[in-house]
């Protein structure tokens, strides 16, 4: 299985741990990763700005970086709903480039939702026995994608108590522009959704953006709650394998594994 890393600008300038640990993460479940070095921003600013032509310089830079690739893979909901969604849309007037878009979009997955539904994987590890885990559900994850289970399943199965959170699927109040545009009001949302939090042990999502976020608010509050991107806290659900994962499957459990 090869995959190309798609690292995300969030990622590579304010959680690296994400990047590196999706890697590892990934090597670990079988897969050929690679890290095509001309990668830059997926455009996303761009497009929800507005500004449809810088949007699509970006995108077309984008398209050549990983046309060849099998699979692309992001730790991020978000730059994948870029990829998946709104690419092809950028393009509806230009069949050439729309049917070069609709392929990146047919092979961009979510990192959680890659490992369960390309890989076939649905336990990691014991890694989180005991952590009681808060979940919090992207906008573009949860509604543009669909994705909602697969990351609560990694994390359960790995020990994790996810816990009963009334506002893990609400906006946060970032919304990428939005928080720039009205910050009253996105300040508000992030305090409102973190002031029904339950005692737990580590908040953690698939969005860079949603946990800079809901950090900036926790350090304004001095809340001692600690802060993780997913594919962090997935890496360290696999550290109380003592085999890795794939050499405990049957061929028929994982079909993709190799």
């Amino acid at each position: 299985m090869k995959v190309a890393l798609f690292v995300t600008c969030l990622v590579d300038q304010f959680y690296a741990e994400a990047g590196v640990a999706a890697v590892r993460l990934l090597r670990s479940l079988g897969c050929t990763v690679a890290f095509p070095p001309a990668q830059t921003c997926c455009g996303q600013p761009a497009y929800n700005a507005g500004y449809w032509s810088e949007a699509r310089q970006m995108a077309e830079h984008t398209l050549g970086v990983f046309e060849n690739a099998d699979y692309v893979v992001l730790p991020s909901g978000s730059c994948t709903t870029m990829l998946r969604a709104f690419y092809p849309e950028l393009y509806r007037d230009n069949p050439r480039m729309f049917a070069r878009a609709s392929s990146l979009s047919g092979k961009s997955y979510e990192l959680a939702e890659f490992i369960v539904k390309v890989l076939g994987i649905t336990r990691l590890g014991q890694g989180l026995a005991g952590q009681r885990i808060a979940y919090h559900h992207g906008c573009h994850a949860l509604r543009e994608l669909g994705i909602k289970d697969e990351p609560i399943a990694l994390l359960r199965n790995a020990g994790a108590e996810i816990v009963d959170w009334p506002a893990a699927t609400e906006c946060c109040g970032f919304g990428g522009l939005f928080s720039v545009k009205l910050p009253e009001v996105s300040l508000g949302m992030a305090d409102r959704k973190l002031s029904t939090l339950p005692e737990i042990d580590v908040l953690t999502s698939a969005d860079g953006g949603c946990l800079l976020h809901l950090s900036g608010r926790i350090q304004n509050h001095r809340l001692p709650l600690p802060v993780k991107p997913l594919a962090a806290v997935l890496w360290e659900a696999t550290q109380s394998r003592g085999t890795q994962m794939a050499k405990g499957q049957t061929r028929e459990e994982n079909p993709h594994a190799g």
